[in-house]
């Protein structure tokens, strides 16, 4: 007989399982759309694709499948007040997307003008497990920040990933 995990325990055991913090965009047919996901990872370098998990209960699911398209835009410790206006619901997109600069790479969707880095992404398949999808996504085109930092989502709450500091030894 195999042990079962309830889904507390799991939500527990995931809270310890530190990740980026990032906001999925996208536009197109189906309109303007954003969230806050953690659930992003890289896939393969060739060709270069990476994951995004969304439930399929948020309303943008429906967009980022009619659109086609998604920006994963990787946020700093600048970004926790934008996080957390994506994150919620109830609040209308222009808000959300009014909180920021953006700009577009290649597919469409928007890009994170201040991002530490947006990967600009079509879906080349979706996959259901459980309440949410998996959408497979082939990066179309990349905008690198100017300074690597991050920000960390880990035991429910923000962490700061700043870049190291070198000191400067002096000799006598």
């Amino acid at each position: 007989m195999t042990p079962t995990v309830e889904r507390d325990e799991f939500r527990e055991a995931m809270s310890r399982l530190g990740a980026a913090v990032n906001i999925i965009t996208t536009d197109g047919a189906a309109g303007l759309h954003g969230l806050t996901a953690s659930a992003v990872c890289s896939v393969t370098d060739d060709p270069p694709t990476l994951l995004v998990c969304v439930n399929r209960a948020s309303n943008v699911h429906a967009a980022l499948s009619q659109n086609g398209v998604l920006c994963v835009n990787v946020l700093a410790s600048r970004h926790q007040e934008l996080s957390s206006l994506f994150g919620r619901g109830g609040i209308p997109v222009e808000e959300r997307f009014a909180g920021a600069q953006w700009r577009v790479l290649t597919t469409g969707a928007p890009a994170l003008a201040d991002a530490v880095v947006s990967l600009d992404c079509t879906i080349a398949q979706i996959t259901e497990i459980g309440t949410h999808s998996v959408f497979f996504c082939r990066v179309r085109a990349i905008a690198l920040g100017g300074q690597p930092e991050g920000l960390i989502y880990f035991n429910r709450s923000y962490h700061d990933i700043a870049p190291a500091r070198r000191e400067l030894c002096h000799q006598d």
